[in-house]
């Protein structure tokens, strides 16, 4: 058996495969774009903390993933700008802005000077210029995968939304590999001085491209038919208030999805080179090389991941992926202590048990609201808890080990974290295969016909 909605129509889809590629494409480049900055900024935090920041290397070090929080703080702020925008104005004129803003940011940081140039005032411009990135990235993640979502099929949207996800770890794994790349040709000398700047500089053409990709196209087919079909004036009066009264649930539970995603997420990819470097002894350029040999692994599974969710639903591949988290957090820590080879193993496996979640999230998140507050409601939720329990990760897990002396802190966050997905996944409507048409919540009406 398998539900499809009673609106489902392969007439709102995209007739043409190279449309879909394209569409992907533009949604999947932003995301690349914010994950680039990421992975710089994580694995060039040593040479920064001593470049902008006073102090000891371990009080620059906290500053520097205080100022790597900060941008998350200011992340609410752009979803409650940018989602309405976009639920109003449409979903591509906002993401071409928000590429343009996350990519000029990320191009100023590498030109602020040195503390020693010009004092406090080279962290407060990197602050200004997290809080800018920040507030584009508001809008960024929640109209991407709005945008993915609502021009894929809606039996494959697993499959393209994983591709989101790709882009995710692509951004990412490239910034880390050009600043691990720059490490060994440069050297520790030549990158304290000039050579952690070079990887910023490349944002730049990345949100050219984007821009490019995303203007060319035309907005969701989904988008288009609501707005055709209703009044504008109707259309666009959806006041914050009602979107919380009205939507609280959806809200709330997403918002708590993201705790468990989120924490993760942030733990493994941004927090890991500073984890293995301090607490398990690695070499600068060792501590790079383990996640990313962990990250091109998840890259490869991801595409499969995402149809598989299709296939079973989201819901059940999130069940796999927070068990095996919850189970495996404690013994994957404890064996990365074992050397480099325990370390590769130890984060790969959490890697790969984390896979199932990313890959499914473009295509379920979205679908937890209806097309009217889609952009607004994913962007607020999404927002609100990556502001609270993403970004500061990895703030927190140095914090708690710390005051505590204990190694093992990362793994109860995540494990805390899984517990909080899994009460919320316990309320979450699945929404496999529906229609992201129309003004109702997907899935809340289901029409039940046998598979063909």
């Amino acid at each position: 058996m398998s539900y499809v909605h009673p609106l489902n129509s392969e007439a709102l889809q995209p007739q043409s495969p190279s449309l879909l590629r394209r569409a992907i494409a533009a949604s999947a480049l932003g995301n690349a774009t914010e994950w680039f900055d990421y992975g710089i900024y994580a694995y060039g935090l040593t040479y920064i903390s001593a470049a902008l920041f006073p102090g000891s290397t371990a009080q620059a070090t906290l500053f520097a993933l205080a100022t790597f929080a900060i941008s998350f703080l200011v992340r609410p702020l752009g979803g409650l700008f940018w989602g309405p925008l976009g639920d109003r104005l449409g979903r591509k004129h906002v993401l071409a802005l928000t590429i343009i803003m996350m990519s000029v940011a990320t191009l100023l940081v590498g030109l602020v000077p040195t503390y020693a140039r010009i004092g406090w005032w080279a962290p407060a411009l990197l602050i200004v210029l997290r809080m800018i990135q920040g507030f584009s990235t508001g809008g960024e993640y929640g109209g991407a995968a709005t945008f993915m979502a609502e021009y894929a099929p809606d039996r494959k949207r697993g499959f393209c939304g994983s591709f989101l996800e790709f882009a995710t770890l692509a951004g990412f794994s490239l910034g880390a590999f050009l600043m691990l790349g720059c490490s060994v040709v440069l050297g520790s000398t030549a990158m304290h001085a000039w050579g952690w700047r070079l990887p910023f500089l490349i944002a730049a053409p990345l949100g050219l491209i984007g821009f490019y990709l995303r203007s060319k196209l035309e907005d969701t087919p989904v988008f288009l038919e609501l707005e055709q079909s209703i009044h504008k004036e109707q259309r666009t009066c959806v006041p914050l208030k009602a979107l919380l009264t009205e939507y609280w649930k959806p809200l709330l539970l997403l918002g708590g999805l993201v705790v468990a995603l989120n924490v993760v997420n942030y733990v493994l990819l941004a927090y890991m080179p500073t984890f293995m470097q301090k607490q398990l002894g690695m070499s600068d350029n060792m501590s790079l090389l383990v996640p990313l040999i962990g990250m091109l692994a998840m890259m490869v599974f991801l595409p499969l991941a995402g149809t598989f969710s299709d296939r079973v639903g989201r819901k059940n591949v999130w069940w796999f992926s927070l068990v095996g988290l919850f189970v495996a957090a404690i013994p994957m820590f404890l064996l990365m202590k074992h050397g480099v080879p325990g370390a590769i193993v130890g984060f790969s496996v959490l890697g790969l048990l984390y896979v199932p979640q990313l890959a499914s999230i473009s295509a379920m998140f979205p679908a937890m609201f209806p097309t009217q507050v889609r952009y607004a409601g994913m962007a607020i939720a999404y927002n609100i808890s990556t502001s609270i329990f993403g970004g500061t990760a990895p703030m927190v897990n140095e914090w708690l080990i710390a005051h505590t002396g204990n190694a093992l802190m990362p793994a109860y966050y995540m494990m805390g974290a899984c517990a909080i997905g899994a009460l919320a996944l316990i309320f979450v409507t699945e929404t496999t295969g529906c229609s992201l048409r129309g003004r109702e919540i997907p899935g809340k009406k289901r029409d039940i016909r046998p598979s063909p």
